[in-house]
Order: structure tokens, then C-alpha cells, then sequence
């Protein structure tokens, strides 16, 4: 996937992008002179609309994501002639936008454009449902023909969007965390319907936080390629995966009201709760329960159980996961399965063997079983809640949602321990610093997902690094990437090294004046320039050296010009501050001083 072209034409704008705001990425000719990996760099002062380029392309999807899936709630139901507007509450995207990119379609459609690529333009105007376009090349012209059908539709979509954040500004996550919604939704109306379930979640919106970390992690050190582990064995030192546990609960607790929503439309009237539990897989009565006061439980993991006996590759998550364990046993009392791994060839050969390594070169498969599994912990979360969420666009969202003590939850991971080079015992993951969980996230992502046309925006991923893992960062990037296409990616951040790393046309420059923000490229060659150069041109930071130290040094400059003792003042500044370029003109301007006199 390959973005061109990015318009706002909602006359309210976006967050901070105003109407009108437009970018045009690259046309198709500069596509051309590109050669392998390099992401976009979205640079500038804070407040000057960087987080809302990569907001407004995650909400974008996100509207588009919800119109082609099949399993929407209720209050999210789209309706086009009751709601011209779009979804009831989809207040988190622009009402008007034009979005162009190009995409190589997996499915067999007949593409005449350059490598195979789909030219899609999607237009949504104010008050209008979006519509697509694929402007097909014929005899050195495009065509625009409007798309029809969910099919093709979805066939032009990018694989996945995903999502990155380091900080507790949620201005990224909001769509994603949306979205989480919804893939629970979709499972647990599937589990009350007793409907058949893919294992897996029918969006393409993943959001990797604290909750996801350990689950991507976990699929690239199960991965075990010696070339995928370089850059965490240089930089974090990792050697070895030795063992986890994974830890869930299988049922939870159902009051009588909330047993007759398990009814079917095609079920027979039942007269009671206690009847419905009786005829439904997923239901049971607590035994030992007051007769006229019946307690309920629910098998939340049913649909993702399966028959031992049939393939393991169309077997349940729990099943195939329960397969590759080393150990396990379910605790009656609590009705929790314990799974314990610990780590050697065969263990890795199980989970290839479960979970498709092989065919797909990405553990992307096994990411998809976790997911859908952290996502039941949504389970607590009141049907009103939800509704609020999805009518929401707030920049703070998961301050409302209930975090569930680890005991309550319905899937973990726990005791996850792994070998340091640097280490003569293994260690727990949790005792990783901040800067090492960040890479390892970063990273991880990009390894995971490194064979799919995705759109990747990560926003401000290098916040913890030191300063040499700041300037390898971008290096880094193109490791995990290595002959792989197809894939884009917008980085925002601060720092001067992701800039000197790439070359001009992929440094996006942003300022932000009198509420109107603008996008340019730099002025000057960013590719191999210095930290001192980029400072000063990019982030009109002229001083090299802090303001308290260049405070110091103004006053020992207005002692001179005052006419104080000359020696003293050069005795002075050598003592007390440290080797700079301000440092050194003054002491030059107070030398030619004493030369001439």
C-alpha cells in the first residue's frame, strides 16, 4: 500500500487539520525512483498537527473498515437512508475527505496499472456515504470507475492498519480502541447465536499497547529466526525465550436477566432462564445454586474450542494452544485452564505445526489467536458504556473503561522469562526498562506484519531511547523490512536522528500558524546532515547547549561588554561551563579583545 494523496474537504476540518488541509504524498512517477523501505518522517514543534496526520488516516480506515464488516452492533448500525451521514455515532472521522493510494490486490483482479497496483481513490462527501473509485490505466490514461461491492471494496483495502503510541495522549487510539469493541461484539453475539466463529477478528484495525506487548513479542521469539532477532540481541541483549504461562478463564458469571438475550431467533419459546441455560452449549447452572434464585455461568471460550480429533489446523485456538503446552490442568474451583511452555525445538515445531508458520513466514496467525482472546477481557465493559464509546470523540477514552484485576481477567500471560547476553540468569520481561519494552513493541510490529501491504503509524515510538538507539533507530527499521514491500509507514517525532536518516522527500515538515497547518519538505539535503544542521532548520532551535547554561553565559558576555577584568571572566567561563560553540565565540570575542587592545 502506498498513500498519494490525503484531502479534508469537512468544513468543521479535523482536530487541528483545518478544511481544505491537503497532502500529496508522492505521485506515481516518484514511486518509480523508490527503492525499498523508507518511512515517512512527520517532524515540527508540538501542536503543529503531526499525531492528527496519522488520527485523521486511522479514523479514515476505520469509518471504511465499518461499512464492509458484516458483524456490527446495534447501535452502530448503519443505515443509509435513515443516517445519510454515515454510522450512528461516528463522530471520531471527518465528514468529508478524499483519500487516494495504491494497492496490489491479493485476490485475482484484473489490474492494468504499473507492478499490478490498484489506483483506489475513495471520496466522502459532507452528509453522503463514501464512494470508491478505481481508476483503471488504459493506453496511458486512467479511467475512473466507481467500485461496486463489498467484494472488490474490501480487496482494495490495505491488509491491516496499525496502530502505535508511546505516550498517554490518546489521540491515535481512539479509532483502534473502537474497534476492539467491535471485534467483541462480533464474538459474543456469535457465541449467544451459537454461530460459527473463524478465530479470528473480521477487522484489520490492530493498536499495539501494554495490553499487546507481550503477545507480540511472544510470536517473534516463538519465530526463531536467527536474521528476525538481530536487532533485539545487538540492542537489548535478548538471547533466549525459555518459558511463559498463559492463564484463562473459561467461564463467568450470567445473571438470570441477561440469560434470555442467549435466545435464538430460530430457538422454541422457553418459559424461564433455567430452561434457555438447559439448551444452550455455552450456558450452565451453578450447581448447588438456590432453586427459586438459579445462578448462571457462561463458557466464554466455547466457540474457541474444538474437537481434538480433527485437523489442528481447523481446530479450536484453545485446543491448538493446549497442544503445543508443555503442561497444563484446569483449576475446578476457579474453572481456569493453566498452560505452561517451556521452550525448546519441539516446542517450536508445535506451534508451527498449529499455527501456520511456515506457510505464511509470520507467526501473524498466532498474533490473530491472542488477539482475539485479549479482547474477551472486554467483557465487563456494560452495553452502555459501549454505546457512549462508540458515539464518542473524545482524545481520553480508556479512563472509562474498567481495568479488571488479573485474577478477573479471561486470558494473560504470566511468568514470561527470557536469557541476556549480558546476563548469567534468565530474567523476567516485566524488568525490562521502558526504552527496552519500546523497541522490543516497535520492532516487534514491524517484524510481525513485515509481509503485508499494511499501513503502519507509529507516533513517537523513540521517546525512551538512548541516543544511539535514537540513531539506529530508522536503521533498524529497513532491517525488519528487508525485502519486503508493499508497506507503508508515518513516523512522528522530535528527534533530529530519524531525520538525518532519510532523505528530503520522505522528511514532512510541519507548522502550524494562526490555526492553519502546512506540510513541507525541507529546504536543504536531510539525508547525512548533522543533528546541529537539523536542530536548527527543522526545530529553529539555533543554541547547542541548554537555556539555563546559554542564561549563564549571556550574563558572563554583558560582564565583558560592561568592562570586567578580562582574565577573570575567561578564568570564570572555563570553570564553570562545560565545551560548546557559544562557549568558544565568546572566549574568541574576549581574546580579539584583549589582542587589540
Amino acid at each position: 500500500m502506498k498513500l498519494l494523496r490525503l484531502k479534508i474537504t469537512d468544513p468543521k476540518g479535523f482536530r487541528s487539520l483545518q478544511a481544505g488541509f491537503e497532502y500529496r504524498f508522492r505521485s506515481e512517477w516518484d514511486l518509480q525512483g523508490e527503492q525499498g523501505f523508507a518511512p515517512f518522517v512527520c517532524a515540527g514543534p508540538n501542536g503543529s498537527g503531526k499525531s492528527n496526520l496519522l488520527e485523521v488516516l486511522a479514523a479514515i480506515f476505520y469509518h471504511l473498515e465499518c461499512i464492509y464488516l458484516t458483524n456490527l452492533p446495534d447501535s452502530f448500525r448503519y443505515e443509509e437512508q435513515a443516517n445519510p451521514q454515515g454510522f450512528r455515532g461516528d463522530k471520531g472521522i471527518p465528514d468529508g475527505f478524499e483519500i487516494e493510494y495504491l494497492i496490489q490486490p491479493k485476490d485475482d483482479l484484473k489490474i492494468s496499472g504499473p507492478d499490478r497496483r490498484a489506483h483506489v481513490k475513495i471520496v466522502k462527501k459532507t452528509g453522503e456515504t463514501p464512494k470508491w473509485y478505481w481508476l483503471k490505466h488504459e493506453d496511458g490514461f486512467y479511467e475512473e470507475e466507481e467500485v461496486v461491492g463489498k467484494n472488490i471494496g474490501r480487496q482494495l483495502m490495505p491488509e491491516y492498519i496499525l496502530g502505535y503510541s508511546s505516550g498517554e495522549n490518546e489521540i491515535l487510539s481512539l479509532p483502534f480502541f473502537k474497534m476492539r469493541f467491535i471485534q467483541f461484539d462480533e464474538y459474543w453475539e456469535a457465541l449467544k447465536q451459537q454461530l460459527s466463529y473463524p478465530g479470528r477478528p473480521e477487522s484489520r484495525l490492530v493498536y499495539l499497547d501494554s495490553g499487546f506487548s507481550q503477545a507480540i513479542l511472544l510470536c517473534n521469539l516463538l519465530y526463531h529466526e536467527t536474521d528476525a532477532l538481530q536487532s533485539f540481541r545487538e540492542e537489548i541483549k535478548i538471547q533466549e525465550l525459555t518459558e511463559f504461562r498463559i492463564i484463562i478463564r473459561r467461564s463467568i458469571e450470567v445473571l438470570p436477566d441477561e440469560v434470555f438475550s442467549f435466545v435464538t431467533g430460530h430457538s422454541p419459546e422457553f418459559e424461564n432462564a433455567l430452561e434457555i441455560a438447559k439448551n444452550h452449549p455455552a450456558l450452565s447452572v451453578v450447581e448447588g445454586s438456590d432453586s427459586d434464585n438459579k445462578s448462571f455461568r457462561c463458557n466464554l471460550i466455547k466457540l474457541l474450542e474444538g474437537d481434538e480429533n480433527i485437523s489442528p489446523r481447523i481446530d479450536g485456538i484453545i485446543n491448538r494452544l493446549t497442544r503445543c503446552a508443555t503442561c497444563w490442568y484446569i483449576d475446578e474451583a476457579s474453572d481456569t485452564l493453566y498452560l505452561d511452555y517451556f521452550i525448546n525445538d519441539a516446542t517450536r515445531q508445535a506451534f508451527s505445526e498449529n499455527f501456520d508458520f511456515d506457510a505464511n513466514k509470520s507467526p501473524v496467525e498466532l498474533f490473530q489467536a491472542f488477539q482475539v482472546l485479549l479482547t474477551l477481557n472486554l467483557f465487563s465493559v456494560s452495553h452502555n458504556l459501549k454505546k457512549d464509546l462508540y458515539q464518542s470523540d473524545s482524545l481520553y477514552v480508556s479512563e472509562t473503561v474498567p481495568t479488571l484485576a488479573s485474577d478477573e481477567r479471561i486470558m494473560r500471560f504470566k511468568d514470561f522469562w527470557v536469557t541476556k547476553t549480558d546476563v548469567s540468569e534468565p530474567i523476567l520481561l516485566k524488568s525490562f526498562s521502558d526504552g527496552e519494552h519500546q523497541l522490543l513493541h516497535t520492532l516487534g510490529l514491524c517484524r510481525l506484519f513485515k509481509n503485508t501491504q499494511s499501513l503502519f503509524l507509529l507516533d513517537e515510538p523513540e521517546t525512551h531511547f538512548n541516543p544511539d538507539w535514537r540513531a539506529n533507530f530508522v536503521t533498524r527499521l529497513h532491517d525488519c523490512f528487508d525485502g519486503s514491500e508493499g508497506h507503508e509507514m508515518l513516523v512522528t517525532t522530535h528527534t533530529p536522528f530519524l531525520i538525518s536518516d532519510s532523505k528530503p522527500e520522505k522528511v514532512l515538515v510541519f507548522k502550524k500558524e494562526d490555526g492553519t497547518v502546512s506540510v513541507k519538505h525541507p529546504e536543504y539535503n536531510t539525508l547525512g546532515a548533522s543533528i546541529n544542521k537539523i536542530t536548527m532548520a527543522t526545530f529553529d532551535k539555533r543554541e547547542t547547549i541548554g537555556l539555563r547554561a546559554q542564561t549563564m553565559l549571556e550574563g558572563l558576555r554583558q560582564r565583558f561588554e560592561q568592562g570586567e577584568d578580562k582574565e577573570q571572566l575567561l578564568a570564570e567561563i572555563n570553570q564553570q561551563l562545560g565545551d560548546s560553540v557559544e562557549k568558544v565565540l565568546l572566549i574568541k570575542t574576549i581574546l580579539d579583545s584583549m589582542e587589540h587592545n
